[in-house]
């Protein structure tokens, strides 16, 4: 007998669970997707102010320009 149909015992109900197994699935499958999403726009943030904090240090350690130097010696090598 077809599982799907009304004839087999359980059948509907056995696919109404199935339905609320696979829609519950669903839905949580969609929230750890926002979740991580937003997770990682606070990293690509928080690395592009570490950056910009990076540079600000060398700039006031006077070394941005002696690595702006060495790098263009490489590129001309």
């Amino acid at each position: 007998m077809d599982a799907r149909s009304p004839k087999a015992p359980g059948g509907d109900a056995l696919r109404d669970a199935a339905e609320n197994l696979f829609q519950d699935l669903q839905e949580h499958f969609q929230a750890l997707t926002a979740t991580l999403n937003l997770r990682m726009e606070e990293m690509g943030n928080r690395i592009e102010d570490l950056q910009k904090n990076v540079n600000d240090l060398m700039v006031q350690a006077g070394i941005e320009n002696s690595i702006k130097e060495q790098m263009s010696i490489w590129s001309q090598q």
